[in-house]
């Protein structure tokens, strides 16, 4: 395995994210809505996707480049007392689903990570968020699994490599933030 390998293969997944671009289009659109309207975004998923879902709420909040207000966003993957306790009375495949019954309002995106498309709480959660009301998002790999069926919008990054999934969901969230910023400033 070497470097230039792996950039190649990081290079086919970015030139298989422009044909997503009409897709990406409608989710700023979405949840540009959703943040004006003082509604908030949840994100949520596993292992590395729980790492990028923490990492596009604090985007969200804090900031992504520029200064503007700071937008509703959570991550349902931080609260280690709520995910070890929820898993310990109840269940793992449904560690998202009390976090969202509290937290979520008709009007909030829900927006859910999972490479394979087939995680179960991320499945559960991304259920448990349409009954609430929410707007829907998976991000997926290729195939898109149980969740393109599911969700209101699914973007499927077009890879079956975990790590080039992740990349892709990484881009697609921080030029959404990037998006979003220049649409806020500009207001």
């Amino acid at each position: 395995m070497t470097f230039k390998s792996t950039l190649q293969r990081h290079q086919t997944m970015l030139d298989g994210l422009y044909a997503l671009e009409p897709q990406v289009n409608e989710l700023l659109d979405l949840i540009s809505r959703c943040v004006l309207a003082g509604n908030k975004v949840l994100f949520f998923g596993n292992g590395g996707s729980a790492a990028d879902a923490q990492h596009l709420a604090a985007e969200f909040v804090v900031r992504y480049k520029d200064d503007r207000q700071p937008l509703g966003a959570i991550a349902l993957t931080t609260d280690t007392s709520i995910l070890t306790a929820h898993s310990n009375d109840y269940s793992f495949d449904s560690v998202f689903d009390r976090q969202i019954m509290a937290l979520a309002r008709p009007g909030d995106v829900a927006i859910g990570l999972s490479t394979s498309g087939n995680s179960a709480n991320v499945i559960n959660g991304i259920n448990t968020a349409k009954q609430s009301g929410c707007i829907t998002i998976a991000f997926t790999g290729h195939s898109g699994g149980k969740l393109k069926s599911l969700a209101d919008h699914c973007v499927c990054i077009p890879d079956t490599e975990t790590a080039r999934i992740q990349e892709g969901h990484i881009i697609i969230g921080h030029w959404l933030c990037e998006a979003l910023d220049a649409q806020l400033t500009s207001k």
